[in-house]
């Protein structure tokens, strides 16, 4: 029989929001403006260009060694190869312009806040996602009015590794003084969700509505607002 879990832990992005995981078709004319305002000798399909290929790079190598990048690291790569004007004022700004246009592909969905709200009143709830800006998710779940519900925001960034890493899952735990066994997390990767949460202990829900991945139908999720009756009533 599945031990009941005291403890809920969610990924963010895929999970209690949807997103757009794009680097061009949100459209970055602010971020273009400010590079050309640098001096920089690109078209705008040419910055695009290079911004995706400098950031795949940061992610192959963050893959391999899980080690997390931040947004501001990127962009001091990226500003040395492509701006004649390379200073840290210019890579907090291009950073911050950058998050706030890619956002734009960031959706609220509608019965999440209800969700957290009922489970809040029975669960410890946190996060555990993996972002390059440790302010974004916050920032997220401030304007969904749902922030007071999480004992414990975790970001890949922060902890200096990235899901699957085990010890990011366990790092949560550790701030949560709960045990593996009690948790149960939800999120929508296979690998960096499903997987990094079984090799941590912790019982994994995946949102896999194509039914695409090499799961169970007890631990699979249409979306986020199905997890109520795997938790309450057992899976």
């Amino acid at each position: 029989m599945t031990r009941a879990a005291t403890h809920l832990l969610f990924d963010f992005f895929g999970t209690l929001v949807e997103y757009s995981a794009s680097r061009t078709e949100q459209g970055y004319g602010r971020s273009y403006a400010l590079l050309r305002s640098a001096g920089a000798p690109l078209g705008y399909d040419e910055f695009l260009s290079q911004w995706s290929r400098i950031s795949e790079e940061f992610d192959a190598a963050a893959e391999r060694s899980r080690r997390e990048f931040s947004m501001l690291e990127l962009v001091d790569a990226f500003l040395g190869r492509v701006s004649p004007v390379h200073d840290d004022a210019l890579v907090r700004n291009f950073a911050d312009t950058y998050v706030s246009e890619w956002n734009r592909g960031v959706r609220y969905l509608p019965g999440v806040r209800e969700l957290l709200a009922r489970l809040h009143g029975r669960f410890t709830l946190a996060v555990i996602t993996n972002t390059h800006d440790s302010t974004l998710v916050p920032r997220h779940l401030e304007r969904m009015d749902v922030s007071g519900y999480f004992q414990h925001v975790v970001t890949s960034v922060e902890f200096g590794a990235r899901k699957p890493a085990p010890e990011i899952f366990q790092h949560a735990l550790g701030l949560l003084g709960a045990a593996a066994e009690d948790c149960v997390y939800v999120g929508d990767n296979y690998e960096a969700d499903y997987r990094g949460a079984m090799a941590a202990g912790i019982r994994p829900l995946l949102i896999d509505p194509a039914e695409t991945a090499p799961v169970g139908p007890e631990t699979r999720l249409g979306s986020v607002l199905e997890v109520e009756r795997h938790v309450t009533f057992g899976g």
